[in-house]
């Protein structure tokens, strides 16, 4: 293949990095954007979107098993289900496939070139391509490195057979009858309370005093419960020491220091993720880091000159949207406009059942720079729209400054809560007051009304408690 030259490279089409060559594209940029997989990356392929299509139809069929069993809404019964799992990997897949497809339309009409390979630098201007077929080189006066991140393998747990990943998670056959967890975290969660609702017998095993410990005690509360009432067994302080004569269960280490032999015939591992940094030739760059991340400024420029990273490999947090905003970003930057990172807010999500949304700082967090704030919390136990859905689980939270009354950050758990993280995020990115959210009209009945009813509880004068 000839070698190519262009105005901008982008390494890695996931979220981050698709989004800076179409907007580069639309620019008027000459784009190459690489990547050795589809377009859409982890998130697309093998994490956030397939992860939601299994738990939708974890949920689903879980439904439909408490109807047959009569614990459902009273009046409604029904069969028992069948639960054909390849049907709803195929289905899951079809989904992946429309996304992918329409990711690489829209790279086409930005008239952004996708090359096909595992890129490697040469220095900081020129990479080379490797594909099954061919190597190329390729020159660009710009460079955004989007390399994403990868799955935490454990020494004691190298993936490979029964120990998974997430990603060997969401094409297993059938659900195991039998799944260990490996982390109590918000990936382990979510594929846990699937495979819980499909039919496995799950154990989590957390480290750490208690499952989700990035988030605070009051919204973790009714995830743990639901946990509890679906039969999935949570071992915190918990350390999971490796798989019993090689190839058996799991030995665990419980929090008396006795040991455990949990059976699985899988054991997923949920640690955490790491940002790619190696593989792609970093050691020819003259790059800083910060930590196991890229360091960048806050216009995600390098140490060196035209090159930039986004996304997971350049700092927490590690989220799809916030690698988009990113990429949206530098791609204007180096089109030429004024452009830096000052966003409020980033909205975090937990899709487990209850769903946890935060959005800015928590309680604790406002509390511990000083502020004087203001708490305003409101139960879904005294909203008409969860009373309707049968789930009346959780609250919205607002937190407050005490003087202005300038919202700090907004925190729920809830059944479909995920759905308010986007009015929460342009409260705080508009710099909403308490006043502002209390004097909004909000549709009745919806679940959204417990945000303003927070926001009048902040300001003393709650009207449904």
């Amino acid at each position: 293949m000839a070698d190519i030259s262009c105005q901008l490279l982008v390494i890695g089409a996931g979220p981050g990095g698709y989004v800076a060559a179409i907007r580069a594209g639309q620019l008027g940029l000459d784009t190459v954007i690489v990547d050795d997989r589809k377009p859409g990356g982890t998130c697309l392929n093998i994490g956030c979107i397939p992860s939601k299509a299994l738990i939708h139809a974890a949920d689903e069929f879980f439904a439909m098993r408490e109807a047959a069993a009569k614990r459902g809404i009273p009046g409604i019964s029904a069969s028992e289900p069948d639960l054909d799992w390849a049907e709803i990997v195929g289905w899951k897949d079809g989904i992946v496939n429309r996304l992918t497809n329409g990711v690489t339309g829209l790279l086409k009409k930005a008239r952004v070139k996708l090359v096909p390979g595992r890129a490697r630098f040469l220095d900081g201007k020129t990479v080379e391509v490797t594909s099954e077929t061919a190597t190329q080189r390729i020159a660009a006066e710009n460079v955004i490195i989007a390399t994403g991140s990868i799955p935490v393998e454990l020494p004691m747990l190298p993936f490979g057979g029964k120990v998974i990943s997430s990603e060997e998670a969401l094409s297993l056959a059938a659900p195991p009858e039998r799944l260990a967890v490996v982390g109590g975290g918000y990936i382990g969660l979510e594929l846990g309370t699937a495979f819980a609702k499909s039919g496995s017998a799950v154990t989590i095993v957390e480290a750490t005093d208690r499952i989700l410990p990035t988030y605070d005690a009051d919204l973790v509360r009714p995830v743990r419960t639901r946990l509890e009432a679906l039969g999935v067994e949570i071992l915190t302080g918990a350390k999971a020491k490796g798989l019993a004569g090689g190839d058996g269960d799991l030995l665990v280490e419980l929090a008396d220091g006795s040991e455990r032999r949990v059976g699985a015939d899988s054991v997923l591992v949920t640690v955490g993720r790491k940002p790619l940094t190696e593989g792609w030739g970093r050691e020819e760059l003259v790059l800083e880091m910060d930590g196991p991340f890229i360091r960048t400024d806050d216009t995600r420029r390098t140490a060196m000159r035209g090159v930039y990273a986004i996304g997971d490999v350049a700092g927490e947090p590690m989220l799809a949207h916030k690698a988009m905003a990113e990429g949206e970003m530098v791609a204007e930057i180096v089109a030429g406009e004024r452009r830096r990172w000052d966003k409020r807010a980033v909205p975090a999500i937990c899709f487990t059942d209850p769903e946890i949304v935060t959005v800015g700082l928590s309680p604790e967090e406002a509390k511990a720079s000083g502020t004087e704030i203001r708490i305003g919390s409101f139960p879904f136990q005294a909203n008409g729209r969860a009373m309707t859905l049968d789930r009346d689980d959780g609250f919205i939270r607002i937190v407050a400054r005490a003087d202005n009354h300038l919202v700090l950050g907004i925190q729920a758990v809830g059944a479909g809560v995920a759905e308010l993280a986007s009015a929460f995020s342009l409260a705080l990115e508009m710099g909403a007051c308490l006043e502002d959210v209390a004097g909004t009209i909000h549709a009745h009945p919806t679940q959204g009304e417990a945000f303003q009813e927070a926001a009048f509880k902040a300001l003393g004068h709650a009207i449904h408690i």
